[in-house]
């Protein structure tokens, strides 16, 4: 568990909902974090932008939102345009802390999370942006077999508090509107999990091992 003092941390990641649906519980267990959340995608979405910023009100966090293509086709982006974008939206360049997405993805599959995380990843090995550790999400889907779910052996593995996990609950389904039976709804876990990494060549290795 983090140390409860003041902290900076911020969180890149794909989508609106990435957010809270994949580390809300830890953004609400630390509200003496100064938070900072990015969202690369959706910033001309008309009704996810505005979701995006009531979402930041309820994690008590500040933010940007970007817009870079998430068309249903998943046309792969340049890793230079994601780098960009995210250097684009980040405030500072040094943090205490960064969350993001997995390189591999949280499911099968979505190019935005993957090329998220590796950029992520390359821009803190080539010092574009510091921060003393890195959390990567760790979900897995099975290949779509089930819901994606908490890697039971990742570095970080937190079962949240009931009431913290209705907070984060009702920012899935009061703020961005998801139903009750919807996908993200039924996705949204009680157990956050994380592959953390100390220093940037650690976190550069273990994706070059997984490639």
């Amino acid at each position: 568990m983090l140390a409860k003092e003041e902290k900076t941390a911020v969180v890149i990641v794909a989508h609106p909902d990435d957010e809270t649906l994949w580390s809300g519980g830890v953004i609400l267990s630390h509200p003496t974090y100064k938070w900072f959340i990015i969202s690369l995608c959706r910033g001309k979405d008309t009704d996810r932008a505005p979701k995006f910023i009531k979402a930041l009100k309820a994690l008590k966090a500040k933010g940007a939102i970007g817009d870079l293509d998430d068309g249903p086709e998943q046309t792969p982006l340049a890793t230079d345009v994601v780098e960009n974008a995210i250097l684009e939206l980040l405030p500072v360049t040094h943090f205490d802390m960064i969350i993001t997405h997995s390189p591999f993805g949280e499911y099968t599959r979505h190019f935005r999370h993957e090329e998220i995380g590796k950029a992520v990843v390359n821009l803190w090995n080539g010092n574009k942006i510091a921060a003393n550790c890195l959390w990567a999400y760790a979900y897995e889907d099975g290949n779509k077999s089930f819901l994606p779910r908490p890697i039971e052996g990742a570095t970080v593995y937190m079962k949240l508090p009931k009431l913290i996990w209705i907070e984060k609950f009702k920012i899935i389904i009061e703020i961005y509107g998801f139903k009750s039976d919807s996908w993200e709804a039924k996705t949204t876990p009680k157990t956050e999990s994380f592959w953390q990494f100390d220093n940037p060549l650690s976190a550069l290795r273990w994706l070059e091992r997984m490639k």
